[in-house]
Formats: structure tokens, sequence, C-alpha cells
């Protein structure tokens, strides 16, 4: 009788403590949009630096900023959402943080890169608003109990 109660108390089933399959399945395309967004970051990066009249430059647009420094400003933010990308593939409650920070970031940039490339930007943000919605939509489902 004495054995019934300790064991009862102390263990725990491990079938209870298994991955939720929805929101691994999110969390996994998460991370891919976000690879995916910071590899599109780079490339806008690298043709800015390689071909500065490829864009095309309003005159009166507020935030007008040189294409070389946008270049710079984009390979170093595709760079960052790329390992943000690959840190959310871990699953950790920190990178779906960091994950949320830099797409807000990225967001935030092709808003401000807009004039420069408009489709482009509009493409990018939806990535990044659906990478949010990702990144929160589960977060401690990661682990089911």
């Amino acid at each position: 009788m004495s054995n019934d109660s300790r064991t009862s108390t102390t263990n725990f089933d491990q079938s209870t403590s298994r991955r939720s399959e929805g929101a691994v399945g999110v969390t996994v395309l998460a991370g891919t949009l976000m690879i995916m967004i910071g590899v599109f970051h780079a490339f806008q990066g690298i043709v800015a630096l390689l071909n500065d009249t490829f864009y095309v430059v309003l005159p009166e647009y507020v935030l007008a900023f040189d294409i070389t420094t946008w270049g710079w400003v984009h390979l170093i933010l595709g760079v960052v959402v790329a390992v943000a990308g690959v840190a959310l593939f871990q699953g950790a409650t920190w990178a779906r943080t960091v994950a949320v920070i830099v797409a807000c970031v990225s967001m935030v940039a092709s808003f401000v890169w807009m004039p420069y490339y408009p489709l482009w930007s509009l493409t990018v943000i939806a990535l990044d608003i659906f990478v949010i919605w990702a990144a929160v939509l589960h977060g401690r489902d990661i682990v089911a109990e």
C-alpha cells in the first residue's frame, strides 16, 4: 500500500509531454520564411552595392538615403533575419521573441525601402506579418502538456 502512494505522486507520464504537431509545423514554416526573407534582404543589399543605378531614386522622398547605405542595411539585416530564422527551428522562447523583433525591424526597413522597390517591399512586409503571426500563434504549445 505504501509503494502505490509513493510512485503515483512522483512519476510523470512521458506521453503527456509530446510535441504539438501543429505548433511545430507553424514554427518550422515561420523559420523557413525568415530564412527566405533574410535571403531576399541580402539579395537586395548585394544588388544595391554592385549596381547603384538599378533602383530608381525618388527626388522628394523624406527618408532618402544613398543606395550604397541601403545596400549595407539590407545585407546586414538579411543575415540577422536568416540567423534568427535558423534559431527559430530550436523552438525556444528566446528564439520566438527574437524572431518577432527581427521581423518587426524587417517590416520597418521594407516600409522605408518602399519608394525604391514597392512591390517587393510589400511582399516582404506580408511575409513578415505572417512570420510574426506564426511565431506568436502557439507559444507554449510547442511542448503540449
